[in-house]
C-alpha cells in the first residue's frame, strides 16, 4: 500500500506564509514527479506546482514568484513554501505523486486527502 499524507494547512492572514509538507509511505520502489494541486470551493482542481525527481520545477502563473516547491528524495517528501498569500489562494491543497510500488513495473498516480488553506483578507 502506498499513501500520501499532507500537513501544514491552516488559517493565515493575507500577506502571510505557510509551508505544506507531503510524505509518501508504503512499499515504494521509486518516485517520479511530485506536485501540488488545489481546489477552491465551486471550482475545478488545478495545478499549482510540480517537481521532477531531478529537481526541475513548474508553476502555475498565479503562484509564480510567491510559491516555491522542493523535495527531499531521501524522505520521499515534497514541500510547498507559500509566501505573500492572497485570499484567492484559499483552497484544499492536494499532494500528487507518480510512484512505482515494489513488485510493480509501472508507475501509478497517487493523491493525498488534502489539507485546507484559508487566507483571510
Amino acid at each position: 500500500q502506498v499513501q500520501l499524507v499532507e500537513s501544514g494547512g491552516g488559517l493565515v492572514q493575507a500577506g502571510g506564509s505557510l509551508r505544506l509538507s507531503c510524505t509518501a509511505s508504503g512499499s515504494i520502489a521509486s518516485i517520479s514527479a511530485m506536485g501540488w494541486y488545489r481546489q477552491a470551493p465551486g471550482k475545478q482542481r488545478e495545478l499549482v506546482s510540480t517537481i521532477t525527481s531531478g529537481g526541475s520545477t513548474n508553476y502555475a502563473d498565479s503562484v509564480k514568484d510567491r510559491f516555491t516547491i522542493s523535495r527531499d528524495n531521501a524522505k520521499n517528501a515534497v514541500y510547498l513554501q507559500m509566501n505573500s498569500l492572497k485570499p484567492e489562494d484559499t483552497a484544499v491543497y492536494y499532494c500528487n505523486a507518480e510512484i512505482r510500488a515494489t513488485m510493480s513495473v509501472i508507475f501509478g498516480n497517487y493523491w493525498g486527502k488534502g489539507t485546507l488553506v484559508t487566507v483571510s483578507p
